[in-house]
């Protein structure tokens, strides 16, 4: 009986919280064909743009993003590779809330924080800085943003240098996740966290909300996407650049979905803590209520829940279970943390559970822990400190284990060569 209600009341709580906000936006269904097209035309695959007549057929356009998808599932490292920045940089600048909701409590927050920065009050942060590889026509969504949280130095000179790269969820405020960042600086840890595409200050000016990083618009969701995905892995290079050996990420929500799909096309990122996973992009957003205005959109155009899982199927983690096993054949294994909630209604439990089992079925070296609560009252007392302890501890934990297997095999290089060896080494 007792968890019956404690049942009711989480989902009751968690509906009042995704349903706070009036400034969601219904926006109807766009193809987008013009925010991919860039990428198929530089890699070749020109031949899959589909023509202005077919565009103008909703059946021939479906059937055409269908199968870009599957083209860019089968040429993934391409879709989610990239050159190089050559404009890292860093700046300093006082921090700003940058809201995404229009609450009286957000906006006076928000006015506080910027009368105290004009006063002096709030010092300065750094910040990395650079182009992104992904070009879309909004030059302030290109400029990446990234606040630096650097470790001290150690005072063992033989100790890797570790860092992490952070993204919080969608419609996050510049200050989500700061504060995990300060605790891994306490645990040698060095942080980046990044603000994802059409985020905080990386937000176009005509938005409210971050709308641009999934809607309506299939191409653009895409874009979006792809543009995440090759910034986090541009972050690893800039820290490769200072020094730092050893790499991990940490996504909640749609940042989950951004952090597996890098892990996924990268070697290097062997920590991986996923905060709320799920499986196939469309079924969250067909079925989570976070993302109700974006199913509006696309019902009234006629989509299915079904059809849109093959439209975003080339930004589903299940599509590169495969390659992500693979990848961990042979070498090195990444660690990874699932994190799920019991009463999730925005990544609802199904498509968690399916997470855990994949990643059983194909061998990761992962755990997985359960929140007693719902997507957004894991912002809320007690619970944020519940995952907050699970993320933490686990990378405390998988960054150590990566020091220890690098000591060992340092020590191994150096071990004596054994006297009858030795003799004949000489010989």
């Amino acid at each position: 009986m007792f968890k019956d209600r404690y049942s009711r009341w989480m989902y009751e709580w968690e509906t009042r919280l995704t349903m706070r906000d009036q400034n969601r936006v219904v926006r109807p269904l766009e193809w987008g064909f013009e925010w991919i097209e860039p990428f198929l035309e530089a890699h070749g695959f020109a031949a899959a743009v589909p023509t202005p007549e077919q565009v103008r057929d909703p059946a021939q356009a479906e059937a055409a993003m269908v199968r870009i998808n599957e083209l860019l599932i089968r040429h993934s490292d391409q879709f989610f590779g990239y050159a190089r920045p050559t404009d890292f940089r860093l700046e300093e600048r006082h921090p700003e809330l940058y809201p995404t909701n229009v609450r009286p409590e957000t906006l006076a927050r928000d006015a506080a924080l910027k009368q105290q920065a004009a006063e002096g009050k709030i010092p300065k942060a750094q910040y990395l800085r650079f182009t992104s590889p992904e070009r879309t026509p909004y030059p302030q969504n290109d400029l990446v943003n990234a606040r630096w949280y650097p470790a001290p130095e150690h005072k063992d000179p033989n100790r890797p240098r570790q860092a992490i790269v952070v993204l919080p969820q969608w419609n996050a405020d510049a200050f989500s996740h700061n504060a995990l960042c300060a605790i891994f600086n306490r645990m040698g840890i060095s942080a980046l966290r990044l603000s994802k595409p059409y985020h905080d200050i990386r937000r176009p000016v005509e938005l409210e909300r971050s709308d641009y990083a999934v809607s309506a618009n299939i191409g653009r969701t895409l874009s979006a996407c792809r543009q995440a995905v090759v910034d986090i892995r541009c972050c690893i290079d800039w820290l490769e650049e200072q020094g730092y050996q050893d790499f991990g990420v940490l996504g909640t929500s749609l940042g989950s979905c951004y952090t597996f799909l890098a892990s996924t096309h990268d070697a290097r990122i062997k920590v991986n803590a996923f905060n709320h996973a799920s499986t196939a992009f469309g079924d969250v957003a067909w079925a989570g209520q976070s993302t109700r205005h974006v199913r509006a959109g696309l019902e009234e155009a006629g989509l299915t829940q079904d059809r849109l899982r093959a439209l975003w199927s080339s930004i589903s983690p299940c599509s590169y279970y495969d390659k992500i096993a693979s990848a961990e054949a042979g070498g090195p294994q990444k660690r990874v943390l699932v994190v799920y909630a019991e009463y999730d209604l925005t990544f609802p439990k199904e498509y968690s559970l399916m997470v855990v089992k994949s990643f059983r079925e194909a061998g990761l070296n992962f755990e997985a822990r359960v929140l007693p609560c719902g997507h957004y009252t894991t912002g809320e007392t007690p619970y944020q400190y519940i995952d907050g302890w699970y993320l933490g501890s686990f990378v405390y934990r998988a960054f150590k284990a990566l020091r220890k297997e690098r000591a060992g095999r340092r020590g191994a290089a150096v071990a004596p060569v054994p006297e009858a060896a030795e003799e004949l080494v000489n010989r």
